[in-house]
């Protein structure tokens, strides 16, 4: 029954009436059912409601809604719907018909054997479109494809192929009852029964099959071939369904609901507002919108208005387009003189949820479907059309304002014939309205249910711009808050009428009202209720209007408005007020007045009140009108009227000129009278002639002052560009593992930017002059100029191809990191599905395609950067970049502070500010004259787009300037002085000088058609002029490149100098300095930027189309750029000249001045007396928000001292009183105009000659004005709209532009939000997008829906967003960002290691050679012959005292001296690429490592286990506890008690293991303070072996290093060594591998392991340990050549497994390798190995060493201090020379300086402690210290050798005797080491007299009798160092010192420590 009642038989509809009326009886249990002939025959007027009908009484509904919302506020509908038909039955619009169970349908089952899976037939083959979009389908004659939808597959849409004759028409009728269909995946023919068809594709329905339910779309094939879902499939079933099978001229409201015909199913492809997009029959009537969600009505462009066309042109356009299933309007609506158009109940949802629930409120009434389901209370049963058009019931309750509004339905074609319509319901709109009265008026959706309108509706437009704002929507808790009002708070309907009452009054009569305004003001007006409400304590509400008052007070608010606004009340419906308007404006006579806005209200005794306004003023109607279509869709308006002539009377008005005379035959006249000759090109007047010729070959001068062409990143741009690096960075860290920085080691990019050829060229130009190519080695010098172009890609059809390559290349080379910069990217940002659909615009959803595919989502190495000035399109609650992930432009006041810069940006603000300045000649200016004749045209031409009258003005205004200023002056008054000052500059200009230089003038007009005309028209009448070699007119339309004539390229090339003969201007830069207009087209203004000689700026067509943010914005950006430091300081001083200032400079200028206003100005008064038009001066004003208080005076000494220096110049005399006259005369000299510019001159007179060199307005130096070069802001002219929206910071009455709509692709998210304040930064901005605008269907990023909990959309990790006024320098700044980020990769790939040579060597006698060269071990018995080398040959250690052998003795003092009287200087790093064997720290990510790392999930820390490890050490004399954290993965290390809870030991290998694959000893790694930098991931340098490594930390350090190492095994250190050093680390981990070697040989003895068999060596290493190298000496290749090094990384494994295989290992006490230096030698070489000191990286056997011990109190010198010591005991310590290990210069952590702070804090700023100062005499008054006692006492010896050992310094044949110990008392003393154990081996003493002696906590092998061995000097220094002061006393004692040492009371010293902190004490004392 797919046909519609149109010419049907009552039968067919009886039948169904009758069916319907039995199941329902069958089904309803309580009421009996509305009889059959009564539902369809008898009285309509009555209410179907008091029928029998089963809905209850409107008022128990009503206390019943009421009761609801007065409970929570907000509207609950549990108990109507379930949860499941809200959410899933829109899809299906049968099932939610009511909320009856549905019939079960029972399918059969599949034959035996056949595929049932969804989305396949039953042959197994895949239907679903997704896998046959790029299949080529062959499908017999006369049958389509169309598109089922399966209810298991929501999101796919199977492909089947039908006979169209079973399918409806465009009219939804005709379709042949029935079916026939083929299966297109096993090719099966002929179904005859649509149910058999739907079980073999297997739609598994559970409901009856019909075709007209399951067939959803056509399927279209699209320009690229892929078959995508095309416009829905018109069924209209006969019965309650809407026939909104619109004709040809009807644009339906696709996002209302999913309209039927075929073009416009899917208009514009937006798809449907509704939470199920696919119903194709859900009445748009009563589509239940989600306001805060999905659309966002007012700005909806697609809500179904009779648009403001005439009916003819959209007719045409449709029936041309309908073909292609194509809406050329995208979703507008209006309708043939015959069609009645229905604005149906519109109710709109709080919340996406409860939209089902909405439809249950409506109540709508109608016949009852066929065949499934009968009535029920509060079912949606959608309304029934205009085929039964009963009213709805609208309900009585206040509260309910929150709920319904009206919103327009898609009218139809006819009236199909409906039962009577009550007369109160339905507005007969008059014939020829619009032709008669010339008004199209707007009918503003205000509260209420609108009528339905019949007749010639095609002359109204439906808009609803404030429904929204009387629609209160439900918000949060804290948004609430955050608006300063209460839950309960709503506004009742008259309160809203007066509002919108007096909003209506105040708007005067230029404005029209604006969303957003009326929204602050619904907003002010609930703060204010909540306020009052506050102020009388009461819950309840205030006392409201009664609606018997609301006639009166709406009348008494009216009447001040002078008559602009009228009330009318009626009782009935507003159809009534509605007619009453309409009759009054078609019967009007043309001298009668109309008001501008009249408001209808119906005070309704049933209904309450509602109300709506009629527009009928002549611009605010026009302009509502025109605001309601998108810029593509207006500029389609004008091509179509530009094609279909019905602009020739227009045309033709202008044919003649303002005097009446006949335009082209007065340009003829010229011409002949000029004959052959032209205007002379430049250096000469407007009435000079030359030949053709002639002017063809003039040459000009050529010009010095242009800029240098040479590229320049400026600090702003660095500082961006940085922002931008530590952006990435901050991704790289985040531990998402999304971005692994350390994994690249090149980058690479591509910028894809708009559809703009100038843009392709401006990008390309800037990425040759910047040399980032071959910066970042993608290119060679001498190719880089030609490949550039590969790195710009354009977004249009070939994108594609071209995406691809780079998507390959980005697979192809996974260790490159790519950029993807996206510059513009606010520009066309539609999603690719939306894009598919609509075929008129080509760029439609390419940049999604691009920027969103999955594999820009997925691969790892590609950055996104989004460039844009607008990019408010990106900030939604959709967007795909997270917040923290935009980088803002610095703030620009921050800028004015920067003294280098030599010139600031000049943007937005500063333009609005500028109107502050009060200047005569302001730089936004507004051309009321040219307003006013545009009105007048307007008037006269109502069916014509405002901006098709407004160019043909335009042109005819440049036309007659041009006109009168060369022949006919007689028109200069009938041009308005703005566009005769603009002309006359444009042209007179290059005529001053001999470089024939001038000014640009863009005139913006959008539609490309205008421009060509424009173009046309403009070239014409300047070549009859004879002005074509003066000045040049381009089009600059994006899609061509700039086209100049060639006599103006030459005078480019003249004045650029050393071009090549080919050269041509590209970008608009490239005509710097040509006199031109330029006619500049496009939908959008791309980005390009414009030269400097851009001096105006004419976007009088932009109006009130223009009514968002980003598109007004954007247009004035045309003219922001960068300004003379000097102009914008000198704005301040214009605006303080005192009246008596003015008077006194105007009269002494004028004697001077006289002869130049002759030459200059226009000769004629018009425009001397308005003071619009501008001289250079005035321009040069600008803005200086932080006006210098000292510049109240005219001419403080600083302004007096430029002007001097200019005046100095120009060989003006100086004298400071003329100085501030003299100067002024220079700068009026400057400008064209002369007389109008008293006020601003001065300001000029800070441009001092020193300013940046740029070009200034004056193309000559006119009475010499060579030194003031001055680049100024360009003079923009504005229509009044924009002008009233940018300038409006001065009333404040107005919203400024910023408070709009931020872009048409998205919508406010509620009506009620924050203001949006004038002073918000960037960032401030973006949130508060990101919290109240959405994006519309359309939007790219509508398809990534916010997230419930956090509210936003999922963000895309490696994706940026760069935003930054217009033409601030954005590209620039990320050209930089590419090269600084290729830097850091590379410096990531690289480390500092230290790169020193070795200290204290000795080569003049080497060692003896006790082992040949090549040998990979030292051989034992050998080696154990080798002298111990006691020097410490470290260059870390070269500020250290020196190590006391015989050989120093002989060394001259002298010698020593120099070398160690350096200051300590900044030790010497190299930095060297990393190598695969490298340790790394936290911020290395990659694949392999990954486990190792493990930072997988949060749980991690419950993963490893605590274990306390107790052990008693000798020394320390007590118990030990450590403790043990082993993560679970290394468990297997370690051995645990039976029970597994206690830890027993820590297993170690066998000496005769032999493993490849394993390293035995155990690292261990102390770290403290570098838990991100400590290099402590040995994955790599182990090879991925399995090995044990123990990170030995602090107890405060432990949760730190456990968060960033989860998977290390830590050794935590007790807490009473939280403060210690260096030596207590390694002490610890000595003991306990003793105490577990002792442990484990323990236990494998039970084994049967014998105990020497246990390996014995453990690795202690650094956490700067970075890279090991292998060296080898190669051959000498001559004689006189030394032998080179070769060396090699090699893995740490290596070097361990080459060590640990050490014939006789365990012989060998502690084995290293030596430091690693650029400067290694083969002679340091020749020896491989070396018995000397080890350091930083050694293998220490603890078996050997274990009664040699680390001293644990140490912070220096530990390791010098432990080898003497185990030298001394004669153990061996092998170097092995030929491995070398690098270590890393980490600025942070490891052993640095405590700071040394006052214990008790006096005062903060305190002078730095002194080293001398970290001791004291015991018990003074001396300012203790918060550190260690023995890290005070080290430091203090390292820097008082003087003051303890003064015989000592640099007396290295006398050392000081230190037993015991090795402590740093300063780098002039020498320190010789004498061990007092028996047995020990010492350095030979013999004959030394020692300077000094240091006894450092010496123990009882200390005796008198080992101290009378030595021999002092005389006067030699004693120094006793003890733990307390009795135990300094009894060692005095012990040692008989008394007997040869002389002490004195005061030589007593401690640290300055408090008693608590356990102070040090020592005593010094001299030798007598």
């Amino acid at each position: 029954m797919g046909n519609s009642y149109a010419g049907q038989l009552k039968s067919a509809r009886f039948e169904e009436a009758l069916h319907n009326s039995i199941e329902a009886s069958l089904r309803c249990s309580s009421v009996v059912p509305r009889p059959i002939f009564s539902q369809l025959y008898l009285d309509p007027d009555q209410h179907p409601f008091s029928s029998a009908d089963v809905k209850p009484k409107v008022e128990d509904l009503d206390k019943d809604l009421v009761q609801r919302c007065t409970q929570n506020g907000s509207l609950d509908f549990s108990n109507t719907l379930t949860v499941n038909e809200m959410e899933d039955d829109e899809d299906d619009e049968e099932m939610s018909d009511s909320n009856s169970p549905p019939i079960p349908y029972s399918q059969k089952p599949a034959p035996e054997g056949s595929c049932t899976t969804d989305g396949f037939c039953q042959a197994g083959k895949d239907l679903r479109l997704v896998s046959l979009c790029m299949e080529q389908i062959d499908i017999p004659a006369g049958f389509l494809l169309v598109g089922a939808k399966s209810p298991n597959l929501p999101e796919h849409i199977l492909v089947c192929a039908v006979d169209k004759r079973f399918l409806p028409d465009d009219h939804g009728k005709n379709a042949l009852l029935g079916f026939s269909g083929n299966c297109i995946g096993c090719g099966e023919r002929g179904f005859r029964y649509f149910t058999e068809f739907s079980n073999h594709i297997n739609l598994k329905l559970t409901t009856q099959p019909k075709k007209q339910k399951h067939l959803k779309y056509y399927l279209v094939r699209s320009s690229q071939g892929v078959l995508s879902k095309g416009p829905l499939i018109c069924w209209k079933e006969c019965r309650s369904r809407q026939s909104s099978a619109t004709c040809h001229s009807i644009k339906p409201n696709s996002s209302v609901s999913s309209t039927v015909t075929p073009e416009n199913g899917t208009t514009n492809g937006y798809k449907s507002g509704f939470i199920q997009t696919d119903s194709p029959i859900l009445s748009p009537a009563n589509s239940a919108i989600n306001l805060s969600g999905a659309q966002d009505l007012t700005r909806n462009k697609n809500v179904v208005k009779p648009l403001a066309l005439s009916l003819q042109v959209v007719g045409k356009t449709f029936a041309a387009d309908a073909s292609n299933g194509n809406s050329s309007h995208g979703g507008k609506s209006s309708a043939s003189s015959s069609t009645p158009a229905r604005p149906g109940n519109y109710s709109l949802s709080p919340r996406p949820s409860y939209a089902s629930g909405d439809q249950a409120t409506m109540f709508i009434s109608g016949p009852p479907k066929k065949r499934h389901r009968g009535w029920y209370p509060g079912s949606p049963v959608p309304q029934p059309g205009l085929v039964v058009p009963v009213p709805t019931v609208r309900p009585l309750s206040r509260t309910e304002s929150l709920l319904s509004a009206p919103v327009p339905q898609t009218p139809l074609t006819g009236i199909l014939q409906p039962r009577p319509i009550p007369a109160g319901e339905t507005v007969i709109v008059p014939e020829n309205l619009l032709s008669n009265s010339g008004i199209r008026p707007v009918i503003l959706i205000g509260y209420g249910t609108l009528p339905y309108f019949y007749g010639n509706v095609g002359d109204i437009v439906v808009s609803p711009l404030l429904v929204n704002c009387y629609k209160i929507p439900q918000l949060e808790n804290k948004d609430l808050e955050q608006l300063g009002l209460t839950g309960s708070q709503l506004l009742s309907v008259e309160n809203m009428i007066l509002l919108t009452i007096q909003y209506l009054v105040r708007l005067g009569p230029d404005q029209i009202p604006l969303r957003e305004e009326f929204e602050q003001i619904m907003l002010k007006a609930m703060q204010e209720f909540t306020l009052r409400e506050r102020a009388l304590q009461m819950g309840t509400q205030c006392t409201p209007v009664s609606p018997g008052q609301l006639p009166w007070l709406a009348r008494l608010i009216a009447s001040v408005s002078q008559d602009l606004v009228h009330v009318i009340v009626t009782q009935n419906s507003l159809a009534e007020g509605i007619s009453e308007t309409l009759r009054t404006l078609s019967e009007m006579r043309h001298y009668q007045r109309l008001p501008d806005y009249v408001v209808a209200i119906c005070a309704s005794k049933i209904r309450g009140n509602e109300f709506c306004v009629v527009v009928l003023g002549q611009h605010q109607s026009r302009a509502l009108a025109e605001s309601m279509l998108t810029t593509s869709e207006f500029l389609k308006e004008i091509s179509y009227e530009l094609i279909t002539g019905k602009v020739s009377f227009l045309a033709s008005h202008f044919k003649t000129t303002s005097l009446g005379d006949d335009l082209d035959k007065l340009l003829e006249k010229m011409q002949q009278r000029r004959g052959d000759s032209v205007v002379t090109p430049f250096n000469g007047d407007l009435n000079e002639y030359v030949s053709p010729q002639e002017a063809a070959a003039m040459i000009p001068t050529q010009n010095l002052d242009l800029d240098d062409e040479t590229f320049q990143i400026y600090q702003p741009q660095l500082t961006v560009a940085r922002k931008l690096l530590s952006q990435v960075c901050a991704i790289a860290d985040s531990g998402s593992q999304s971005l692994d920085l350390g994994h690249f080691s090149k980058v690479d990019f591509i910028i894809i930017v708009p559809r703009s050829e100038v843009l392709v060229q401006q990008t390309l130009q800037r990425i040759r002059q910047s040399g980032v190519l071959v910066d970042l080695g993608l290119e060679e010098n001498g190719t880089a100029y030609q490949r550039a172009e590969k790195y710009v890609v354009r977004l249009d059809s070939e994108i594609q191809t071209k995406f691809d390559v780079f998507m390959r290349r980005v697979k192809q080379n996974p260790y490159t990191l790519f950029v993807l910069v996206h510059d513009n990217c606010h520009v066309e940002l539609t999603s690719v599905i939306s894009g598919s659909l609509s075929h008129g615009e080509p760029s439609h959803g390419l940049a999604d395609r691009v920027i969103n595919c999955r594999e820009v989502l997925d691969a790892f190495n590609l950055l996104v950067l989004q460039v844009s000035s607008f990019p408010y399109t990106l900030q939604t609650q959709q967007s795909r970049i997270s917040s923290s992930n935009e980088v803002h432009w610095i703030q620009l006041d921050s800028m004015e502070d920067m003294s280098c810069e030599e010139k600031l940006y000049f943007g937005l603000n500063e333009y609005s500010k500028s109107l502050q300045w009060g200047i005569t000649s302001p730089l936004l200016r507004c051309d009321e004259t040219f307003e006013k004749m545009v009105n007048t045209l307007l008037e006269r031409y109502p069916r014509l787009h405002s901006m098709v009258v407004r160019c043909y003005l335009l042109i005819q205004q440049y036309s007659e300037a041009l006109m009168a200023l060369t022949t006919m002056a007689s028109l200069r008054d009938h041009s308005t002085p703005e566009t005769l000052s603009i002309m006359d500059d444009l042209i007179s200009s290059p005529g001053k000088t001999k470089s024939g230089r001038g000014h640009m003038l863009i005139i913006r007009v959008p539609s490309v058609q205008l421009a060509m005309l424009a173009k046309e028209r403009l070239q014409e009448v300047r070549d009859k002029l004879g002005l074509q070699y003066r000045f040049e007119i381009i089009l600059g339309n994006p899609a061509s490149e700039v086209s100049v004539a060639t006599h103006f390229v030459a005078r480019l090339k003249t004045w650029r100098g050393n071009e090549p003969e080919e050269w041509i201007p590209r970008t608009y830069q490239d005509l710097e300095g040509l006199p031109c207009i330029v006619i500049l087209t496009g939908k959008d203004p791309l980005g390009e930027t414009f030269p400097r000689s851009l001096k105006y700026c004419d976007l009088r067509l932009i109006d009130s189309s223009y009514l968002t943010r980003t598109a007004l914005e954007q247009e004035v950006g045309l003219a922001c750029c960068y300004v003379s430091k000097e102009v914008i300081r000198g704005s301040t001083v214009a605006l303080d000249l005192s009246g008596k200032e003015q008077e006194r400079a105007t009269v002494s200028e004028n004697d001077s001045d006289e002869l130049l206003i002759d030459l200059e100005r226009p000769q004629s008064n018009s425009s001397a007396v308005t003071g619009t038009s501008g001289s250079i001066m005035e321009n040069g004003v600008s803005s200086s928000s932080t006006a210098d208080k000292s510049q109240k005076q005219p001419l403080t000494p600083s302004f007096q001292s430029s002007a001097n220096s200019v005046g100095l110049d120009e060989g003006v005399s100086a004298d400071t009183a003329g100085a501030g006259e003299t100067l002024k005369q220079e700068c009026d000299s400057l400008g064209p105009q002369m007389a109008s510019s008293t006020t601003s001159k001065p300001s000029s007179s800070s441009c001092s000659s020193s300013g940046p060199r740029a070009l200034l307005w004056p193309s000559g130096p006119v009475q010499g004005c060579r030194g003031l070069h001055a680049a100024l802001p360009p003079i923009v002219i504005l229509s009044k709209a924009a002008y009233s929206l940018l300038g409006s910071q001065r009333g404040g009455k107005l919203p400024s532009s910023s408070s709009l709509l931020p872009h048409a692709d998205v919508a406010w998210a509620s009506s009620l939000r924050p203001l949006l304040h004038k002073d918000m930064s960037s960032e401030e901005q973006s949130l508060y997008y990101r919290q109240w605008t959405s994006a519309r269907q359309h939007h790219a990023d509508y398809s990534n829906p916010p997230d419930p909990a956090s509210g936003a959309g999922a963000c895309h990790p490696r994706r940026l967003l760069l935003t930054g006024p217009p033409q601030v320098g954005k590209t620039g700044s990320y050209l930089q960002f590419l090269r600084i980020l290729f830097r850091m990769l590379i410096r990531l790939l690289e480390v500092d290691v230290y790169d020193e040579g070795e200290i204290n060597t000795d080569h003049s006698e080497s060692n003896e050679m006790s082992q040949s060269e090549g040998e990979p071990w030292p051989d034992i018995e050998s080696f154990s012959k080798m002298p111990f080398d006691i020097s410490v040959h470290d260059p870390k250690y070269r500020l250290m005292s020196l190590v006391y052998t015989e050989k120093l003795a002989g060394v001259k003092q002298e010698a020593m001296k120099e070398s160690k009287a350096e200051d300590p200087r900044k030790r010497e790093t190299v930095s060297i690429m990393l190598t695969k064997y490298a340790a790394y720290n936290t911020f290395h990510h990659c694949e392999q490592c990954h486990q190792y790392m493990d930072f997988t999930s949060a749980s991690q820390m419950s993963d490893s286990t605590l274990h306390a490890f107790t052990f008693s050490s000798s020394v320390l004399g007590e118990e030990v506890q450590l403790y043990f954290i082993i993560p679970k993965s290394k468990e297997s290390h370690f051995v645990f008690s039976k029970q597994g809870k206690h830890l027993e030991s820590m297993r170690l290998p066998l000496v005769s293991d032999k493993n490849l694959n394993v390293v035995k000893s155990p690292i261990f790694t102390p770290s403290s303070g570098r838990h991100e930098h400590g290099l402590l991931n040995l994955f790599h340098a182990m090879e991925g072996i399995s090995h044990l490594h123990l990170l030995v930390v602090k107890e405060y350090e432990m949760p730190l290093y456990r968060k960033y190492w989860p998977n290390h095994i830590m050794l935590v250190l007790p807490g009473m060594f939280n403060n210690a050093g260096v030596g207590a680390a390694r002490f610890l981990i000595k003991e306990l591998s003793y105490h577990n070697l002792e442990l484990e040989r323990n236990r494998l003895e039970e084994l049967g392991v014998k105990r020497q068999c246990v390996w014995p060596f453990i690795v202690v290493m650094d956490d700067s340990c970075v890279l090991w190298n292998i060296h080898s000496v190669q051959e000498q290749t001559s004689q006189t050549m030394e032998a080179g090094v070769s060396s090699k990384n090699v893995s740490l494994k290596s070097v361990l497994q080459h060590i640990e295989a050490t014939p006789k290992i365990i012989h060998y006490a502690i084995l290293g390798i030596q430091k690693w230096s650029s400067k290694l030698t083969s002679q340091s070489l020749k020896a491989p190995f070396s018995r000397c000191h080890v350091h930083d990286f050694i293998l220490l056997n603890i078996d050997l060493t274990q009664n040699v011990q680390y001293d644990f109190n140490r912070y220096f010198c530990e390791d010098v201090d432990f080898n003497l010591r185990t030298n001394s005991s004669g153990l061996l310590i092998c170097r092995f020379n030929n491995f070398s290990l690098m270590k890393k210069h980490v600025q942070i952590g490891g052993q640095r300086d405590f700071i040394i702070k006052p214990k008790i804090m006096v005062s903060e700023s305190l002078a730095p402690i002194l080293p001398l100062q970290y001791v004291c005499a015991p018990d003074s008054e001396h300012t203790l210290l918060a550190a260690p006692a023995q890290f005070l006492l080290e430091k203090f010896l390292q820097h008082a050798s003087y003051k303890l050992f003064p015989k000592a310094i640099r007396n290295f044949k006398s050392p000081v005797l230190a037993i015991d110990c090795y402590l740093n008392i300063g780098p002039e003393v020498a320190i010789c080491y004498i061990s007092s154990r028996p047995h020990s081996s010492n350095v030979n003493c013999e004959g030394v007299f020692f300077s000094g002696l240091l006894l450092y906590l010496c123990d009882s092998f200390v005796g008198a009798d080992l101290l009378k061995k030595f021999k002092f000097l005389k006067g030699a220094t004693l120094c006793v160092i003890c733990q307390d002061r009795s135990s300094l006393r009894q060692t005095i004692v012990r040692l008989e010192l008394e007997d040869e040492w002389q002490f004195r009371l005061r030589d007593e010293f401690q640290t300055a420590n408090s008693s608590d902190d356990k102070p040090l004490y020592f005593l010094t004392g001299r030798h007598v």
